[in-house]
């Protein structure tokens, strides 16, 4: 795996699930959301769909996914949504993602949901998941979700696939984006079970646990029963000392470009000339892989980068990237349920003593911790049985092993 591939698709989860899951195709029979019809290989709109909401979670748009199907076979139902959801600093706004669930007899109570939180595919409007056929490699992940019997709610986060500015590593704001696709699932097709439980890695492993500790009071209609947090995005104000002095690896130089962009974007106040010189401002795209990068992929930019050419210019500088990312840190409150994070001891792009210290103010804050550190692992090299075992457990609402006790 390249380095590439693992940052900006996200921690790999795609293909690895879906090996990992089982394979157990329900029977396509009669679609009890049968969509409207329109022209041949065209998108329509979703028949079953809900537009008549004004909250958050409630349906924009709801189309169907034709060219998905033919990457997956007619074993589902799918629709790309547009959706209410609110920014971590409460304002609302649209975003947009894909829903799906089987196309066979639901259980009783309806389909069980997982919110699949994908890893980094970028900061523009041109990198949602939900605007490509292969769900920018996500389907088959997806797919294999949805044969074991789940529904899956997918949501792009906010700034991307729908107007507006991605708030890059803002865990709360992608978080909230993930709790209101679940809503959105629910809002599109019939038979949906109102509980649910978060799957993530990287940045969506950042979304999953933001979402653990907002899903009781921002959703408090729908049960949840867990989160799985793989290599999250939790702090990050450490890049801005390591880019002070020099340290940033090759991913974290990636990591720390993306965020100086999406700030920028944020805050007038933030010059992004304050953070780049030299190698730094010729390659200043290299966190930017959904546009074409004047040298390569993001990560050989990356590695013509000199660590000097990306520290912040100033005190001052530095001092105002801590700061927004002192508010985007987590944790920030009591987790809703049970959450399992697992890290990696060399994983290049965040610090393990980073992950350690959050947790260890996530259990200080309150809730139940099950963690798995592997001293001899990068960013997502796992195959992610133990730790789906651990997320279907959760909804037949086992026993969990607390790590904070």
């Amino acid at each position: 795996m390249t380095r590439r591939a693992v940052l900006w698709g996200g921690i790999a989860a795609v293909t690895v699930v879906a090996v990992v899951v089982a394979v157990v195709w329900f029977s396509s029979g009669a679609s009890v959301d049968e969509p409207e019809r329109g022209s041949a290989g065209g998108s329509v709109r979703v028949l079953s769909a809900d537009l008549t909401g004004s909250g958050p979670g409630s349906l924009v748009r709801a189309m169907t996914m034709p060219g998905l199907h033919d990457v997956l076979e007619r074993r589902m139902r799918a629709a790309r949504v547009v959706y209410r959801s609110t920014s971590g600093d409460g304002q609302p706004t649209v975003v947009s993602g894909s829903v799906f669930t089987p196309s066979g007899d639901p259980p009783n109570g309806g389909w069980p949901v997982i919110a699949f939180g994908h890893g980094t595919t970028g900061t523009d409007m041109s990198c949602a998941p939900s605007s490509s056929d292969s769900l920018l490699g996500y389907a088959d992940a997806v797919g294999a979700l949805v044969r074991r019997g789940y529904a899956v709610a997918l949501a792009d986060y906010q700034g991307i696939g729908a107007s507006g500015v991605h708030p890059y590593t803002d865990s709360r704001t992608a978080g909230l984006n993930m709790i209101d696709a679940v809503r959105a699932l629910r809002a599109t097709f019939r038979f949906v079970s109102n509980r649910w439980g978060a799957f993530g890695g990287s940045q969506g492993g950042g979304a999953a646990w933001a979402a653990d500790e907002q899903a009781r009071t921002y959703a408090p209609e729908l049960k949840f029963v867990g989160a799985v947090a793989v290599s999250p995005l939790t702090d990050l104000t450490g890049l801005v000392d390591k880019a002070q002095h020099g340290t940033l690896t090759t991913e974290q130089t990636i990591v720390f470009s993306a965020i100086v962009r999406s700030l920028s974007r944020l805050h007038p106040e933030i010059n992004r000339d304050d953070y780049r010189r030299g190698t730094g401002a010729r390659n200043s795209d290299v966190d930017s892989p959904c546009s074409e990068p004047e040298v390569g992929s993001p990560a050989d930019a990356a590695k013509k980068i000199e660590p000097d050419d990306v520290a912040p210019s100033s005190p001052v500088a530095a001092d105002r990237l801590r700061h927004y990312l002192a508010q985007w840190a987590l944790p920030q409150q009591r987790l809703s349920a049970p959450l399992y994070v697992w890290y990696g001891g060399t994983d290049p792009f965040i610090d393990p003593s980073w992950t350690a210290d959050a947790i260890s103010r996530a259990c200080s804050l309150g809730g139940t911790v099950a963690v798995v550190f592997e001293r001899d692992k990068g960013h997502g090299e796992i195959n992610y049985t133990d730790q789906f075992d651990w997320l279907t457990n959760r909804f037949a609402d086992g026993p969990v092993t607390n790590a904070c006790a």
